[in-house]
């Protein structure tokens, strides 16, 4: 009796088997968990009053209005992208600067075709090229391109919001000086905000920009504490939230805005000077790596490398 050979079909079609009873399986669980968040997404649309189209900004909507026609249709032919915890990605999509209402569904979007598609594109290829790999080694693999294509876009975006942060905070305290002089010249916390915003625009956009929003805000009839509250929940910053709280509580409790603003913007330079010699402190030990994985073993062969040619000159044929 001959054993039993697997051709390069059949394990080509095991593969194609198992990859789509997974792929099953997982739209299944992500349709079941996130039937409710839809249906009740879907049922606040329906009751909301009208509003302008998804995507029109006071910027112009030419640019994003056809991944908000893409994603409506996916989600139109049954594949719901809403996620579990809408609230919290949401948030974190703002503080990476994705404000759009679309960016969460579309981020989900991205992580799910990396996550199929990565391992999609490994297997075509290794088959295409003519000598296969074994199925365990494609399993392993795929499996850890599907893990990759699942965490890479949830990387990007905490290294985007990192980077802004670090933007903010490296300019926090001259917004926080020239804030200070327009409120010492008899501006109001608006009028300053709009001032600020239009001095930092060249060199901290990301200020400029949440300095913006604010003052938009005001004058739109939102109160002063709410329009700080939701410039805080923008930034993800705890020193913007520290900047609002304090403003708040003077405006409270009637105290002078500039004598806050004095106080506050100094102990900014001062944080700023501490990250900056934090850094400076953290160079030597950085450079001890390259000096001791580079450096040191050229200048060991150098300083070695006259003894070992006398010993083996002189010493061996003395021994010999």
């Amino acid at each position: 009796m001959q054993p039993f050979v697997l051709t390069p079909i059949v394990r080509i079609a095991i593969l194609v088997a198992v990859f789509m009873t997974v792929v099953g399986l997982v739209l299944a669980m992500s349709t079941v968990a996130n039937a409710r968040a839809g249906v009740r997404r879907r049922l606040d649309e329906r009751l909301a009053p009208a509003s302008p189209a998804a995507g029109a900004t006071l910027r112009g909507d030419a640019t994003d209005r056809g991944w908000v026609r893409f994603i409506n249709l996916i989600e139109e032919r049954g594949l719901s992208l809403a996620d579990t915890k809408d609230e919290k990605l949401r948030t974190r999509m703002i503080a990476a600067g994705y404000t759009h209402p679309i960016a969460p569904r579309l981020y989900t979007f991205i992580r799910l075709v990396m996550t199929l598609g990565l391992p999609t594109l490994y297997v075509t290829l290794a088959y295409a090229s003519g000598s296969p790999p074994g199925i365990i080694k494609l399993y392993f693999i795929g499996s850890a391109l599907a893990v990759l294509g699942l965490y890479l876009p949830n990387v990007w975006v905490s290294a985007r919001t990192d980077r802004r942060k670090t933007a903010v905070i490296n300019g926090f305290p001259d917004a926080l000086d020239l804030m200070l002089v327009c409120t010492e010249a008899g501006l109001s916390l608006e009028a300053s905000f709009a001032r600020v915003g239009k001095e930092v625009m060249r060199l901290h956009p990301l200020l400029a920009e949440l300095f913006a929003a604010a003052v938009l805000e005001m004058r739109a009839g939102r109160s002063r504490e709410d329009a700080l509250r939701r410039m805080a929940d923008r930034a993800q910053i705890d020193e913007i939230h520290g900047f609002t709280t304090l403003l708040i509580q003077s405006t409270n409790l009637g105290s002078s805005i500039g004598q806050t603003l004095r106080v506050y913007a100094a102990e900014m330079r001062e944080s700023r000077r501490m990250r900056a010699e934090e850094k400076a402190h953290r160079l030597p030990v950085l450079l001890s790596i390259p000096l001791v994985t580079c450096m040191l073993p050229v200048m060991i062969g150098v300083l070695m490398l006259p003894a070992a040619i006398r010993v083996i000159r002189v010493i061996i044929p003395a021994l010999g």
